[in-house]
């Protein structure tokens, strides 16, 4: 689908202007590094909580810790419904900050809770807003850049989660040992001053203002415009075809970032301090496996970066199964975080380009976050494979889902590259 943009508004700020891509790439990069360090300091603190409450936790079974990571995805594909839609209506900057707002209280709140009930309902909301971060940032930028460009845009605003990642490896375990995980969730409250500093700086696209100067999608059936996901065949494939592939990658991901501490620590013996060293550089990997994603997207195309990775992903997570010295898995784990996560830089790109500007926030949220729904099960089918059996054959069986992504890929996803959108 090819659109193109004969107007564009002269009270909002022209998409070729290079401040002001930056300023967009910038806001929706900050705020999914939020959603990644909201979303790490929770692994990070769940052994203190779980503790007994003269120890300053719960008093929390396996069972019960292990939930609040899924009440917290579950929070945020409901989030990534509601925001997505409302980010088509009223803004994608402004719903942006309301979604920011939300994860920053409620993670801030979860440091104030005194049971099991109140710590799941703060993390399921702040999961609400978490779930919106994705979907309305990736639109922001894909609206403000060019087509020739856009994959690297939606690269920069992918790297943002890694960025986030890496922040709360480096800060939560100090945290917690110093002041306790109460102060590690109080610390959440700070994305509340981006979001007031995105408020005030970054201007709506122009792609936004034009069709809200025009009154398309403002109807009241359009105010949730789920129904563009499946107008007509060719739009159905689309979306079956971003599921999947965002469902594949999602997967993977928790599947492998929440047990390979684990993974390292019990099945090859490497001590805590050098299983967050190994995994540090696993996420350094996927961060450089982000950024050469989005330049190969936008020379050779989508599609071909896509087989080019889901193929890489394939590889890599059967050598990184096989693989016993620790040399070797710090440089394997390089290479398995580049391609298993290196994808995340096309999704947004592909998706904007999929989509009218009335219904795209809608498609990027939902798409997405039914992915992280699917996602979510990860932790518990390679827990359960690795408990019945080992965790290398949880971790190679991991392969067969990039196999599915390829298929998904040559059949249902469209070449978009060098497509205008408005």
């Amino acid at each position: 689908m090819t659109t193109t943009r004969e107007h564009l508004p002269s009270t909002t700020a022209d998409s070729g202007d290079s401040r002001y891509r930056w300023k967009a790439v910038w806001a929706s990069m900050v705020g999914y590094a939020m959603d990644g360090f909201d979303f790490l300091i929770l692994g990070f603190a769940l052994l203190a909580i779980s503790a007994a409450p003269a120890d300053g936790g719960l008093g929390l079974s396996q069972t019960e810790a292990g939930s609040l990571a899924t009440y917290t995805l579950l929070g945020a594909v409901l989030g990534g419904f509601i925001f997505g839609a409302l980010a088509d209506t009223y803004g994608r900057v402004r719903v942006l900050m309301w979604s920011i707002i939300i994860f920053a209280v409620f993670t801030a709140l979860t440091g104030l809770a005194q049971n099991y009930w109140q710590i799941a309902l703060f993390r399921f909301i702040a999961g609400v807003g978490i779930g919106a971060e994705y979907g309305i940032g990736m639109t922001l930028a894909a609206e403000a850049w060019p087509a020739k460009l856009r994959a690297k845009a939606t690269s920069f605003v992918a790297i943002g989660w890694q960025v986030g990642v890496l922040a709360a490896t480096f800060v939560s375990a100090a945290v917690v040992y110093h002041w306790g995980w109460r102060v590690l969730f109080f610390i959440g409250v700070l994305p509340a001053l981006v979001a007031v500093l995105v408020r005030h700086t970054v201007e709506e696209p122009a792609a936004f203002e034009e069709r809200k100067a025009e009154g398309i999608g403002r109807s009241l059936k359009d105010r949730f415009p789920i129904h563009e996901l499946v107008k007509d065949a060719r739009t159905t494939k689309t979306s079956l075809g971003i599921t999947i592939l965002t469902s594949v990658q999602n997967f993977g991901y928790y599947g492998l970032m929440i047990w390979l501490p684990t993974f390292l620590s019990k099945t090859h013996g490497l001590s805590i301090q050098k299983s967050a060293v190994w995994t540090g550089v696993t996420v350094l990997g996927m961060m450089i496996g982000i950024m050469a994603f989005g330049y190969l997207a936008d020379h050779l195309g989508r599609k071909p970066a896509f087989i080019a990775f889901q193929i890489g992903a394939v590889v890599s997570v059967i050598a990184y199964a096989q693989l016993a010295t620790e040399m070797s898995l710090l440089i394997g784990g390089f290479f398995l975080g580049m391609f298993v996560n290196g994808m995340m830089g096309g999704y947004g790109a592909v998706t904007a380009e999929s989509y009218p500007t009335h219904s795209r926030a809608t498609a990027q949220n939902v798409l997405f976050n039914i992915g992280r729904g699917v996602g979510g099960f990860a932790p518990l089918v390679v827990g359960s494979i690795a408990a019945a059996y080992s965790f290398q054959l949880a971790v190679g069986l991991l392969a067969i889902i990039y196999v599915i992504d390829i298929i998904a890929t040559l059949f249902l996803i469209p070449e978009t590259k060098d497509v205008e959108i408005a």
